[in-house]
């Protein structure tokens, strides 16, 4: 009796034991549920890859500043996701043709065919200069322009966007001022002054065809509600760029960054005295 009762406890403390192995060698349960299994891949780290605004051709891995020009080197990848959050492709009608309505120059109103009307204020604003001017009268009456929207805080698109005005500024030479004139509007006039434009133009090396405007917030307001670039913030400005004859009230609206060939390519052909809207329209496609 005694033998059996012995073999009993023997064979209950070998069960023990070996069940306290097998526990012990099991992970615990949120060790199994966080254990990376055979089919998880590694996470990838992207290098940051940075470049000038105004020479993309001056890249580095690191913070700094540009050798030739001075300027900071901007995030590329940064760069691109805050393009693509402040103005997503589908909401910039590319090649959109639509008529000059001033409403202080109703000739400009008389030109029929397009799908929209685009009105242009004749508000009160400054140049870099601190010139006072009749944002029509002035700058756009009769004229052909190429117009983007920026302000000199700016940190993302507003550089680049600089920086492709100039490059198509010295692609195009001595038409800059007598065949096309740019305009560069600030979507925060309570912050650009006529003295911080001129000094944000400057390191872009604007010409004398090169107009920056500010203004009072209710003019600039006025301004930017009529072409389509108002903004509850600064932030969420559109890199569109609108390209217009007004003498022949023909106005189309493309990318801001898109290639310098292209800009110039479709600035010309809005230039063209008799060349119809189609062909325009053709031109703006991306």
């Amino acid at each position: 009796m005694n033998k059996q009762l012995n073999t009993t406890r023997i064979f209950a403390l070998a069960f023990v034991v070996f069940a306290s192995i097998q526990i012990e060698a099991k992970p615990p349960l949120h060790n199994r549920l966080t254990a990376p299994t055979q089919h998880q891949k590694p996470a990838v780290k992207t290098a940051k890859v940075y470049a000038c605004p105004m020479h993309p051709d001056v890249k580095s891995s690191r913070k700094g500043k540009c050798p030739k020009c001075k300027m900071d080197l901007q995030p590329v990848r940064d760069t691109a996701k805050s393009v693509e959050k402040e103005n997503p492709v589908a909401s910039v009608a590319v090649g959109e043709i639509v008529t000059a309505d001033v409403n202080t120059s109703p000739a400009a109103g008389d030109v029929s065919g397009p799908t929209k009307t685009l009105m242009i204020p004749d508000v009160e604003v400054l140049d870099q200069e601190g010139h006072a001017l009749h944002f029509y009268s002035d700058l756009i009456k009769g004229k052909t322009v190429a117009i983007n929207f920026i302000f000199t805080n700016c940190t993302t698109i507003c550089p680049p966007l600089a920086a492709t005005f100039a490059r198509v500024q010295k692609e195009m030479g001595e038409k800059v001022g007598k065949d096309v004139h740019f305009i560069s509007i600030s979507v925060d006039p309570l912050t650009d002054t006529p003295e911080r434009l001129k000094a944000w133009g400057a390191k872009f090396k604007a010409g004398a065809g090169w107009t920056f405007v500010t203004g009072s917030k209710p003019e600039m307001d006025k301004l930017l509600n009529a072409l389509g670039a108002s903004v509850s913030r600064r932030e969420d400005h559109s890199p569109v760029v609108i390209v217009g004859n007004d003498l022949k009230g023909v106005w189309t609206r493309t990318y801001g960054l898109a290639q310098i060939s292209q800009l110039v390519g479709l600035i010309e052909s809005v230039i063209k005295p008799k060349l119809d809207q189609s062909q325009v329209e053709e031109t703006a496609k991306p």
